[in-house]
């Protein structure tokens, strides 16, 4: 499968400070791929370079093989970016600005397809709106068409839904989706972790501007994340054999560490040795936060 965006050995400071730091990382034709990371970690940083906003000072940038300094114009148009920040221009309503932004691409007849994703991002009714006038939810959904309106091949998504509701974050995750399937590459940055979990094939995690862990989602989630049983006994009381996979006791609740799902009977076990009932019973899986803040943790260490 050909690489939708290539990134080697990238260097960029801003002064002191290393906003990345030898990144290397290769995305797939076709993927959705998640780009995860603390405040400062250097995921807006990565974006700009890619998208020109920002020039590396050492490594290569390729986006759809095309070198974003080099094939700059190329590499332009293979890719769709929605910024965090609310960038709009408040002089021109919602079409007027999609019509703009397909200008700027060379594209003339391209009223279906702003139509289409208009109608899509749920904006039909804001379409002859100042965008001055609009909620903030509204200008991000303007941003998200500005980025889908050259239909570019590669989109990055830089936390597309903060601060959007409910609705919104629904809709749009289906449109992607959908853009997805038919073979849109999608790169996502969000601080919602479920949805990176749910849409994301494969991770990347980074750091102080460098890469701490890369893998498919469902391998990170089996390698770092663990198993646990939380249990309410009677009478109250953990028999001692069982201390050493004690998480937490909370409420006269114990919850005990398992390596995995066959040492569940092995607890069962042990308290039925000791004449203890289990009143309640929970099995707890990690989920990608717990993932999250077990690599970054240990990074510091």
């Amino acid at each position: 499968m050909s690489s939708a965006i290539q990134v080697r050995q990238v260097h960029k400071h801003f002064g002191a400070v290393r906003a990345l730091d030898g990144v290397d990382l290769e995305v797939k034709q076709g993927e959705f791929f998640a780009l995860l990371g603390p405040n400062g970690a250097g995921k807006t940083t990565l974006i700009n370079t890619l998208a020109g906003l920002a020039r590396a000072d050492r490594g290569e940038l390729r986006v759809m093989g095309y070198d974003v300094v080099r094939d700059y114009r190329e590499a332009r148009r293979a890719l769709g970016v929605v910024p965090q920040e609310l960038v709009f221009d408040p002089f021109f309503t919602v079409r007027e600005t999609l019509e703009i932004q397909s200008g700027y691409f060379g594209l003339r007849a391209n009223d279906a397809w702003i139509d289409e994703v208009i109608a899509r991002l749920d904006l039909t009714d804001k379409a002859h709106v100042n965008m001055r006038a609009l909620s903030g939810g509204m200008k991000r959904r303007v941003l998200v068409a500005q980025a889908l309106v050259h239909k570019p091949p590669v989109i990055v998504l830089d936390e597309p839904t903060a601060g959007v509701d409910v609705e919104l974050r629904q809709g749009l995750w289906g449109f992607i989706r959908e853009l997805n399937r038919a073979g849109h590459t999608i790169v996502l940055t969000t601080h919602y972790l479920e949805e990176a979990e749910t849409l994301c094939s494969r991770i990347a995690m980074l750091k102080q501007g460098r890469i701490v862990a890369l893998d498919t989602t469902h391998n990170l989630l089996n390698r770092f994340s663990g198993r646990s049983v939380r249990l309410k006994l009677c009478p109250g009381h953990l028999p001692p054999a069982l201390k050493p996979l004690m998480q937490e006791q909370e409420s006269g609740c114990y919850t005990l560490a398992l390596s995995d799902y066959p040492a569940l009977e092995r607890v069962l076990a042990a308290l039925r040795a000791e004449g203890v009932q289990v009143q309640e019973l929970e099995i707890l899986q990690a989920d990608l936060e717990d993932v999250f803040i077990q690599i970054m943790r240990k990074r510091e260490a």
